[in-house]
């Protein structure tokens, strides 16, 4: 019987199995952030145990507010800034070089096929797009994930999602996901890889591939896995090129982690693309959503273009291409924030950032604060925005404001009428 990509990775990590399914694995990568890791580091100092496992392979960012807007956040920025220098965490980026943690990291190159990757933040499972197994993780796990470099897994089961198809004019990658997401539900995927194929997938840029994963958290997925190929190397090649004679023996390593022909799944999806439109969640559950021709001309106060989701040069070409000569409604204010400082500059030298300041929009730097409502753009009691951000829980972007989830490109078109609008009129 053939092995899925996760049956692969866990096979090759295995540590020990000190109860039958459960896996102790070999960790390659422990990402860090300032919010959930200052917690495991007080807690491994309490228990006189402030130590890493292999500095070299942990990796850690102030991303969620910066600059730091009080001093219970500068506090915690302190814990992992102090941390990171007393241990010779070399890849730790400080308040000027950090960008968005699951940005910055793959455009690092510290994500690589066959990895398995954990960290204390739900949205991990974004580094599934280059054939990892990422996963996020809670407070003791990271734990012990810093002092040994493993950690303990539930041997999960894998659905198979078949996507095939050439995306219509206005569909993307974040709207493929919410389609998926809004026919399985929210709990569609709980303790499960879900695992993309198809002619679509194939097609997609690494950029659309980490947006895709990066929402299988909000199908109740563990880890979201696409598989390596040359598209994969290719964006990979400026860190590997000395590992690997070519581009083609790199992909030659790097196939025997995709699934076999023969692998057993718990379910296999079809999804035909074809027919899809830009998609726009409702409610308060990500699984909540419509096509645009439903939903359209839904009134909204605030326009977020960034996140982890969609805040990579790619997501800030789309809307750019939208919004170019044209202007905010007067009735909405709008947000960028570019995921990462390469991303910044890269936008800077397109003209990307001049055509958004033109349009009306704030453009901020790097940060996830608007995405969970702890800066840089919170809303008010009752207000409505527009975001390509990942969460549309109540209250996630500020207390009583509502979330619609969506693409880069339909919020760029919501931005310029100041309610939900379809970006096919203006492609």
């Amino acid at each position: 019987m053939g092995r899925t990509t996760a049956e692969k990775i866990f096979d090759a990590h295995l540590v020990d199995e000190p109860f039958p399914g459960t896996k102790v694995l070999r960790l390659d990568a422990v990402l860090c952030h300032e919010i959930t890791t200052p917690i495991a580091i007080d807690d491994l100092i309490r228990r006189d145990k402030d130590r890493v496992f292999d500095p070299t392979k942990i990796k850690a960012v102030i991303d969620h507010v910066t600059p730091s807007k009080d001093t219970k956040t500068a506090t915690q920025a302190k814990i992992l800034r102090d941390w990171a220098r007393r241990h010779g965490i070399k890849d730790f980026f400080d308040v000027g070089a950090n960008g968005v943690c699951h940005a910055l990291f793959p455009e690092q190159g510290f994500i690589r096929p066959g990895y398995t990757v954990i960290m204390g933040d739900s949205h991990t499972c974004t580094h599934g797009a280059f054939g990892a197994f990422a996963a996020g993780i809670g407070t003791t796990d990271l734990e012990v994930g810093i002092l040994k470099g493993v950690c303990a897994f539930r041997q999960p089961k894998t659905i198979k999602f078949n996507v095939n198809g050439t995306l219509p004019k206005g569909v993307y990658a974040k709207d493929v996901i919410l389609h998926i997401i809004g026919r399985i539900g929210v709990n569609g995927a709980t303790d499960r890889v879900m695992e993309f194929h198809g002619s679509t997938i194939a097609d997609m840029t690494m950029e659309s591939r980490m947006t895709l994963c990066n929402m299988a958290i909000e199908a109740g997925g563990t880890s979201g896995i696409c598989m390596p190929d040359m598209t994969t190397v290719d964006y990979l090649w400026k860190f590997i090129s000395n590992d690997f004679a070519s581009k083609e023996a790199a992909l030659a390593e790097y196939s025997r982690w995709c699934a076999d022909a023969d692998a057993e799944y718990e379910q296999i999806i079809e999804i035909d693309v074809a027919t899809l439109q830009p998609t726009v969640t409702f409610g308060y559950k990500p699984d909540q959503v419509k096509t645009i021709s439903e939903i359209e001309g839904t009134p909204l106060d605030q326009i977020y273009i960034g996140s982890c989701t969609n805040g990579r040069l790619e997501d800030l070409r789309i809307a750019a291409q939208i919004l170019k000569g044209r202007k905010l409604a007067p009735t909405v204010r709008g947000i960028l924030s570019p995921a990462t400082p390469a991303i910044f500059k890269d936008a800077t030298r397109e003209g990307l950032i001049d055509i958004f300041m033109e349009a009306g929009f704030c453009v901020t730097n790097p940060t996830c604060g608007a995405c969970l409502g702890m800066s840089n753009g919170v809303l008010a009691e009752g207000e409505v925005c527009a975001s390509t951000t990942n969460r549309n829980f109540m209250g996630r972007m500020g207390k009583g404001g509502m979330v619609h989830l969506m693409s880069p490109a339909t919020a760029a078109a919501s931005a310029i009428e100041g309610k939900i609008a379809d970006p096919r009129k203006y492609l």
